[in-house]
């Protein structure tokens, strides 16, 4: 079994880009690696502005590495929840830009000749619980009255039976990092640069303009792309309270019967599948960051509720969830510009996310500006877990410091103080001890320790480290390293 994604695991990683050793000037600088930067680098491609795109670690190896890889409109009962908070117009606006998402992708894809195992699929919403039946048949009436087609069903093509569900057509699946790394070769030029390994560590106002500081050098820039899952430079905007972060595991498993098709039911806890090649793709047992500090138990719950005995890959992955479902994506202040909150569906949303930013930064009309507007007024009455979310961002950061040896830990690792330093030992298979600083450089959190992918996690807003202290996933910016 590999602690790893299963797309980390079956592309071809010989594609490296240094990393940034010399000051520059640029007109566009895209700060993230992932679906989003790099579809943003990708619409800049026969541009004559300078753009670079920088990522901390390796293009591809943040969250857009980890997810179930669909890219489809039917999402839960998304339509549902816009239409109580919104009303019908920008359910509907939602929905079409969801669907625009699609087409670009698939004319990206057929165009560039891109091979990532790119396959059209059904998508089926689905309940097992017959008190659901009202909310599925509400979210298929909603969705019908878009005029899209959809059709009820009792059973999955894979012979598993439902309450109810219903199917669209015209979704797709996908391998995440074929993609992503196939759009980045295709758009590097002579002012069209990329660099790995290369920290943004402060952002600085100089007139119009901003400078970037990296660990050793300074990029000038005209305007900057925030493309990031957790944006750490904006502590004093927005994040704690229209924002949460949501863990979930996912499990690979051989299968004998393969099938075209895409489902997620509609209630807790989540079950969600999709298929790739020889492998039956299972996400489940999601839950609020601040109340999944216990990785094993979250595992053992996904193989009970999956009747899973047996897989080839376990790994988990953080999604952003914004409290009124929509994601963000716009200007934050004068030419710097964010994306992200794509509430578990990133990939629709970070190709969609990709043109409103050109449009953005060429001052052109868009039509999803106001709807995605990271500024816009969060109406809390109508917001049925703004209380729930104040409460667990005190919570994780309580707990963390409060609650450090855990009992479901078994001793193993350990949270102690060595010199009057706060730290955390874990004793891996070999009696080997791996110290790290139990305080996540980010805003000051206990850590926590993920016995299932052997990772030192943030519970307040997902930074991970591995073993021995290095930061694999932001929001820190820093080594937990222990000297």
């Amino acid at each position: 079994m590999k602690n790893i994604s299963i797309w980390q695991d079956t592309v071809n990683d010989s594609d490296n880009y240094e990393a940034l050793k010399e000051n520059i000037d640029v007109d566009i600088l895209i700060i993230g690696g992932g679906i989003t930067g790099c579809s943003t680098f990708y619409q800049f491609k026969d541009d004559n502005r300078k753009v670079v795109l920088v990522e901390k670690n390796r293009i591809g190896s943040g969250a857009s590495s980890r997810s179930s890889a669909k890219i489809t409109f039917l999402q839960e009962d998304i339509y549902t929840k816009l239409n109580n908070i919104f009303g019908r117009e920008k359910a509907y606006l939602y929905y079409r830009g969801e669907k625009e998402a699609l087409k670009i992708i698939s004319n990206i894809v057929k165009n560039e000749k891109i091979d990532c195992d790119f396959k059209t699929s059904k998508s089926y919403l689905y309940t097992l619980d017959s008190l659901n039946i009202k909310k599925i048949n509400k979210e298929r009436d909603i969705v019908s009255s878009f005029r899209e087609k959809t059709t009820p069903i009792k059973k999955l093509p894979n012979g598993m039976k439902v309450e109810t569900g219903f199917y669209v057509n015209d979704t797709y699946t996908f391998h995440p990092l074929k993609f992503i790394k196939e759009i980045v070769k295709k758009s590097i030029s002579l002012n069209h640069r990329v660099y790995e390994n290369t920290k943004i560590i402060k952002i600085e106002k100089d007139g119009d303009s901003f400078k970037c500081y990296t660990e050793g050098n300074i990029i000038k820039t005209k305007k900057i792309v925030l493309a990031l899952h957790y944006p750490y430079f904006l502590l004093p905007y927005l994040m704690p309270l229209k924002c949460y972060l949501e863990k979930s595991f996912l499990v690979c498993s051989s299968v004998n019967n393969s099938y075209d098709f895409n489902a997620i039911n509609i209630e807790k806890p989540l079950k969600s599948m999709r298929y790739y090649n020889d492998y039956l793709l299972t996400v489940s047992s999601s839950a609020n960051l601040a109340f999944a500090s216990n990785s094993k138990k979250m595992v053992s719950d996904l193989e009970n509720n999956n009747n899973i005995t047996n897989y080839d890959y376990v790994w988990s992955n953080y999604d952003l969830m914004t409290l009124d479902h929509l994601p963000l994506i716009g200007f934050i202040d004068d030419n710097l510009i964010l994306s992200t909150g794509y509430n578990t569906w990133g990939n629709s949303n970070g190709i969609l996310a990709s043109t409103i930013i050109k449009d953005l930064i060429d001052n052109k009309y868009n039509i999803y500006k106001e709807l995605f507007d990271p500024r816009r007024a969060f109406n809390k009455q109508k917001l049925i877990n703004y209380p729930l979310n104040i409460f667990s961002n005190l919570y994780s950061f309580i707990d963390s410091k409060v609650n450090k040896n855990k009992s479901f830990y078994n001793g193993n690792p350990k949270f102690t103080r060595i010199d009057g330093k706060a730290v955390a030992i874990y004793k891996d298979e070999n009696g080997k001890e791996h110290i790290v600083y139990n305080k996540c450089p980010h805003v000051g959190c206990s850590l926590v320790f993920n016995e299932v992918e052997k990772t030192w996690d943030c519970p307040c807003h997902g930074s991970r480290f591995d073993l021995d202290g290095k930061c694999i996933m932001g929001p820190s910016n820093y080594d937990i390293s222990y000297k």
